[in-house]
């Protein structure tokens, strides 16, 4: 029998409020999880919990402070119990402009956020996993990742370090019952093309060979599989969620 059932688990997600986030939020809920909704946005966190039901409660956590996340993972334990399951969707796509023009400070901003944030959320969570002998994780990256979009160093770059840091985590825990995968989408139609130049949007679609943008309820679907009992092999890989973008 296939094994898909959350009932008694913790899990986390960051940027669970909106996007991917919440469409994962929604899928574990459903398998039966209590869920940590974590986002920068604390209104929006909190009506979204609200509107899911008792299984759903929202916290107010910038992923780049590593004390904040690391006092945030201490009061979720107090409240739902010790993490099983955590999926990290937090980022941001930052500003468009060749290398040669972008703003240092900008760079930081990105990098801090996207791949420090993952570092943060996954050195404090992990811990809880080992100590109970179980554990999923799931981080997001993209497709730009592994491109490297023009335009886009920073969020590129900082992509490609959440792979590079997910095959890390992945050998390091693969004598336990942890899977630590990353997934790499193509471009979805969420909140983040707000930061994104009309110009950059264009070029990603004009990239995917179906010709269309990642429905988030598809990319939900993939990551709560890798979030779940079944997978009990799959640790260190990245899996691809392009539309027949990625060429490896």
């Amino acid at each position: 029998m296939r094994d898909q059932d959350n009932t008694g688990k913790v899990a986390v997600v960051t940027g669970g409020a909106q996007g991917i986030g919440l469409a994962v939020v929604k899928r574990l809920l459903e398998s039966g999880a209590s869920v940590a909704i974590w986002d920068m946005d604390e209104a929006l966190g909190q009506s979204v919990a609200t509107s899911l039901g008792d299984k759903a409660r929202a916290y107010a956590v910038n992923v780049a402070d590593t004390l904040a996340v690391a006092e945030a993972a201490v009061q979720v334990k107090d409240d739902l119990g010790p993490f099983a399951i955590m999926v990290n969707s937090a980022g941001v796509a930052g500003s468009n402009a060749r290398v040669i023009d972008y703003d240092p400070d900008e760079w930081r901003r990105i990098l801090e956020i996207n791949l420090t944030g993952t570092f943060n959320m996954n050195r404090a969570v992990l811990p809880q996993m080992v100590k109970s002998g179980y554990g999923r994780v799931v981080n997001i990256a993209s497709v730009a990742g592994k491109e490297g979009n023009p335009n886009a160093a920073a969020y590129s770059s900082s992509k490609a370090g959440v792979m590079a840091l997910t095959k890390s985590l992945g050998k390091e825990h693969a004598d336990q019952d942890i899977a630590v995968n990353c997934v790499t989408p193509a471009a979805a139609k969420t909140r983040i093309f707000d930061q994104m130049a009309q110009e950059h949007i264009d070029y990603m679609l004009s990239k995917i060979p179906r010709n269309r943008f990642l429905q988030v309820d598809e990319a939900a679907a993939m990551i709560t599989w890798l979030c779940s009992p079944e997978n009990s092999f799959a640790t260190g890989a990245i899996f691809d969620l392009s539309g027949g973008r990625a060429t490896y």
